[in-house]
């Protein structure tokens, strides 16, 4: 472990000023646009979960003929896969930002560490409480939606696509789980935020007002069941097996990495790599603002944009003050 790291003193990280992507300008702005979608969304977070996701389906998932009938050995399969893909990125970002402490704060979000000894948590602890909640719970729930979801395709109640067949559409369809998850994400973010929901079930998520990356799908079950939820539009729209491996992936891997506290993974003086998610960091500090992610900007629609900016937190006060007097 780094001990200079330790001794640090936090040096507040002030972030990019989050615009609406160029996707979404009038007049249209097609150079930049284009630009945004293939390195912006993708690079390089979207690419690889693209790539571990086609790994997945020819190596690690079972046969179309063994996924017929439910059985508890291939879905356990599936668990243990899902479970060691979560365990290898959330413990590695783990490992490098909270245990070893590669970079210190550097472009740390918020000074604070990981919870200790807060009744909050699961044994007083943060990271144990989350890594429970992740595994015992997310990882069950997103094997199960997506065991069902193989054995939909494997019965043949809808077919399947090829890239030899359809290679455009499933190109599309590779780079539409990105804004589907997104808008699922802001659908049933805002319905965990009816107060019921939330006392019952989302108010568990919040309790993580520093982010880890094992806070990622660290969430109560009933949040867990309509979460993975976002499977199911592909038992109506037909897709090839790697656009569902992938929907697993980002919905159940890649919090991790945005939810790591950091805006970047630093290695040496020049390399660097994006891990954090300022926007939905936002969310977590403020609760009011931010409740969907930046690809899809309905938080713009909805008034509840927060850019990160001084003007932004301005405007957040001002809504605050708006509702503890109504």
């Amino acid at each position: 472990m780094n001990s200079s790291s330790h001794k640090a003193e936090y040096v507040p990280y002030h972030p990019e000023r989050i615009g609406v992507p160029p996707l979404y300008a009038w007049p249209p702005k097609p150079k930049q646009a284009l630009r945004y979608l293939l390195i912006d969304v993708m690079a390089p977070w979207g690419y690889f979960w693209i790539a571990l996701a086609i790994v997945v389906w020819h190596f690690l998932t079972p046969s179309m003929e063994t996924m017929q009938s439910f059985s508890p050995g291939w879905i356990a399969l599936l668990w243990l896969r899902n479970a060691a893909l979560l365990s290898i990125v959330a413990g590695g970002l783990h490992w490098w930002f909270y245990i070893r402490r590669q970079q210190g704060t550097d472009t740390k979000f918020v000074g604070p560490w990981l919870a200790q000894n807060d009744e909050r948590f699961l044994w007083r602890d943060q990271v144990r409480d989350n890594m429970t909640f992740s595994l015992v719970s997310g990882v069950s729930f997103w094997t199960a939606y997506e065991a069902a979801t193989w054995w939909w395709y494997a019965n043949g109640y809808i077919h399947t696509v090829t890239f030899t067949d359809q290679p455009i559409y499933c190109l599309l369809m590779l780079w539409g789980v990105f804004f589907w998850s997104t808008f699922h994400f802001y659908l049933n973010h805002r319905l965990l935020h009816f107060k019921p929901l939330y006392q019952v079930a989302h108010e568990r998520h919040h309790r993580n007002v520093v982010t880890g990356p094992w806070s990622g799908i660290s969430m109560h079950p009933l949040e867990h069941a309509i979460y993975f939820t976002v499977f199911l539009l592909w038992w109506i729209v037909p897709v090839h097996p790697v656009v569902i491996i992938l929907t697993g992936l980002f919905q159940g891997v890649s919090p991790a990495v945005s939810h790591s506290g950091f805006d970047y993974l630093k290695i040496g003086r020049r390399f660097r790599i994006t891990t954090g998610d300022n926007f939905h960091n936002l969310h977590h500090r403020f609760f009011r603002v931010n409740y969907g992610n930046s690809p899809m900007p309905l938080d713009r629609v909805f008034n509840s944009w927060h850019d990160g900016s001084e003007e932004g937190q301005n405007v957040l006060r001002r809504r605050n003050r708006e509702a503890r007097t109504s």
